[in-house]
């Protein structure tokens, strides 16, 4: 039975009318026509669907609407306040930290997420938030050095949090992840080019 819930999405107040059991994502993508959080996995293992929650981010894929009710959302369309990017979508653009992009706008709403509870966050704090995200294109060196310029503590030499092996220089994917890559990339449709303020895919 359909349920009405009432919540608050980029500073938006909202009123939907759905089943409780509904994918927060699904709302965001399908009845508000905020398509920055993308579908990656469904099982919240890849993050590329990471919005905020009374602060906190969240998957929005295993987040069921029923558990927004009342509650703040903000997604990456929200960072932005006009033409100024929020700091670390500034930092995310300034050390190119992406390639195809599908999964920036997670990757930068769990750094903010991340940096909401702890603004000066360890290496071992970075680790532990963001091993949860998975970058297809590799990227994660670029998305360190990123993550560091935003809390104002870029180091010198490279560093991976994430504990990717790296073989000649560039890092690869965790195994068993190799052929996903190949698999997602094939795949027609997905963007080409990054959006740091959401998309329409």
């Amino acid at each position: 039975m359909n349920s009405t819930f009432k919540l608050t999405v980029n500073g938006r107040s909202h009123s939907v009318t759905t089943d409780p059991d509904r994918s927060l994502l699904d709302v965001l993508r399908e009845d508000l026509k905020l398509t920055g959080a993308k579908y990656g996995c469904g099982e919240g293992q890849c993050r590329a669907c990471t919005v905020l929650l009374n602060g906190k981010s969240v998957p929005a894929c295993l987040t069921a609407i029923s558990d927004a009710d009342k509650k703040s959302v903000i997604t990456i369309e929200g960072l932005a306040k006009g033409d100024k990017l929020h700091p670390v979508q500034e930092a995310f653009l300034a050390e190119g930290a992406f390639q195809c992009g599908y999964c920036t706008a997670g990757m930068i709403m769990g750094v903010v997420g991340l940096l909401e509870e702890k603004p000066d966050a360890s290496d071992a704090d970075i680790s532990l938030r963001m091993q949860k995200h998975l970058c297809r294109c590799c990227s994660y060196p670029r998305i360190t050095k990123a993550i560091r310029r935003a809390i104002g503590n870029t180091p010198k030499s490279a560093y991976n949090p994430l504990n990717l092996k790296v073989g000649r220089g560039v890092p690869t994917a965790p195994k068993g992840r190799v052929e996903v890559v190949r698999d997602w990339q094939a795949q027609p449709g997905l963007p080409t080019a990054p959006s740091l303020n959401g998309g329409l895919i």
